[in-house]
């Protein structure tokens, strides 16, 4: 009975299948104020474009909340997750849940946040999303409005993360953010525009791709250390705005770690792919610990 245990126990690990969160919590208090019409219904799929679930037509924002198990030390650094999908879905898995499990083993409250995007006219976001790539600058300006909608639904993520501190045993002074490619801009929003007493302590851009409009905006006075991490080989073409951001916040006299990968693509996350990019997640945490979010 104890090796069927093990057995399946291993074939859940090679499966990528992750450990529940310990809460859901909603963001809002009724409908998600400036979508309170929308009547599209949250749903998940398996996407074979990008090999792993999709979360998509959320109007519900809220966080998927891991806490620091029992028996590993809290290290009171918390950090909210933000998928990428180009506001027309969300990585749960490879861009989310997957890293949120490992950082809470090291010590981090992890968030995951499932912010507000595209309403999803078919029944598969992610080729949706490449069809309307093909023309980036309209449907950037096209989902404008849809991101500054998920940019409010970070800023209030963080903000429930602070007020809620002591539940979780957070320092309110180590509170970051990360973002895989779309959910990078709306880290950055936090980040470039936000009031001053809620940014965030720390952030973290993985092959992002920053709306161009905030490429120009100044960094902030307060020091937050930011973690880049893209590959060159990526097929959006994102990765000039990793290096422009990289640079953004090193002629402000901010502290900044560039990580820029050969080869990997777009959308990598905790997928492995017998590269070097695989150890992304290892570079991350050593940041974290130069940085003192992290403890060894």
């Amino acid at each position: 009975m104890k090796n069927k245990i093990t057995i399946l126990f291993a074939f859940l690990m090679l499966a990528g299948i992750t450990a529940k969160a310990q809460e859901t919590v909603k963001l809002y208090a009724g409908k998600a104020p400036g979508s309170e019409n929308w009547t599209q219904k949250e749903a998940q799929m398996y996407s074979d474009l990008f090999k792993t679930e999709v979360v998509y037509n959320v109007t519900d924002p809220s966080v998927l909340v891991y806490q620091v198990p029992k028996g590993v030390k809290n290290t009171g650094t918390a950090i909210v997750i933000a998928p990428g999908g180009g506001f027309q879905s969300l990585s749960i898995n490879r861009e989310g849940k997957e890293l949120a499990e490992i950082l809470s083993k090291k010590g981090i409250t992890a968030f995951v946040l499932k912010y507000r995007l595209n309403k999803t006219e078919t029944n598969d976001p992610a080729r949706e999303m490449m069809d309307k790539l093909k023309d980036r600058a309209a449907f950037e300006k096209k989902s404008l409005a849809t991101i500054q909608l998920a940019a409010k639904d970070g800023k209030t993520a963080l903000n429930y993360v602070r007020s809620n501190a002591s539940k979780y045993g957070i320092d309110t002074n180590k509170v970051g953010i990360i973002g895989f490619s779309a959910g990078s801009t709306v880290a950055m929003e936090t980040v470039l525009d936000n009031k001053a007493e809620e940014l965030p302590d720390f952030v973290a851009n993985i092959y992002g791709g920053p709306r161009p409009e905030l490429l120009n905006v100044p960094a902030p006075e307060k020091k937050i250390p930011m973690f880049v991490c893209a590959a060159s080989d990526d097929q959006l073409k994102l990765a000039p705005r990793s290096i422009q951001m990289y640079t953004k916040w090193l002629d402000a006299g901010q502290s900044v770690e560039l990580h820029m990968y050969s080869k990997g693509g777009h959308g990598f996350g905790t997928g492995k792919q017998n590269l070097p990019v695989d150890s992304w997640e290892t570079r991350f945490e050593e940041w974290l610990l130069l940085q003192g979010f992290l403890a060894k």
